[in-house]
């Protein structure tokens, strides 16, 4: 499983890259609003969050500016019925992770269905499976409404989400995030999901 690419740009265009590592090709299917946070120019250096997709016919490579966008993107795939790859790739073409989290948090079927291709019926599903199925909403509002805080409040919200991602519910992983601080109270994001882990084991 490719996970992360490193490397040199060989072509930047704004759904696509071609990054060369070590002497290989590697074609990246990118959506826009990554690439412009990316900004890749050719002959310059790159770092690229990647999801490897493989189907009976085919393997494709999917380009994130960082790892929020690539779990987002694998919460929709992963989660919400309908939703493939490509459909989840234009959704964050058409608005960014954090807008996605946004609407999705305050249920805003509207602003969703602008995306190009999505429609309001997908729209509501989108918001209905997150909520019922993982409680990811849960922890997108709580980030929302924490907008200044500690950054040991900082690490436990990033955690919690991580945790969301990987399919815990809410109120399981603000539980382990919480037990694993009791154990390192100084862990960073990664150690306290880290340590989350190993206990859920």
């Amino acid at each position: 499983m490719i996970s992360r690419l490193r490397g040199t740009v060989l072509q930047a265009l704004p759904n696509r890259l071609e990054i060369d590592v070590n002497g290989v090709g590697y074609f990246v299917h990118i959506g826009v609003t990554s690439f412009d946070q990316l900004n890749p120019v050719e002959g310059q250096a790159i770092e690229v969050f990647t999801h490897h997709h493989v189907r009976e016919q085919e393997a494709k490579l999917f380009g994130f500016a960082n790892d929020e966008e690539r779990s987002t993107f694998l919460l929709l795939v992963d989660r919400v019925s309908g939703i493939g790859p490509s459909t989840a790739l234009a959704i964050f073409s058409g608005m960014s992770v954090k807008d996605f989290q946004i609407a999705v948090a305050n249920e805003d079927v509207t602003s969703l269905s602008k995306v190009k291709g999505l429609g309001k019926k997908t729209a509501e599903r989108i918001v209905l499976e997150l909520k019922d199925k993982v409680g990811v909403v849960e922890g997108w509002q709580s980030q929302q409404t924490a907008a200044t805080g500690s950054p040991k409040d900082e690490a436990s919200r990033d955690a919690e989400l991580a945790l969301i991602a990987l399919g815990f519910k809410h109120t399981d992983a603000k539980k382990s995030v919480t037990a694993a601080l009791k154990t390192d109270p100084e862990a960073s994001v990664n150690q306290l999901i880290k340590i989350a882990l190993r206990r859920a084991v």
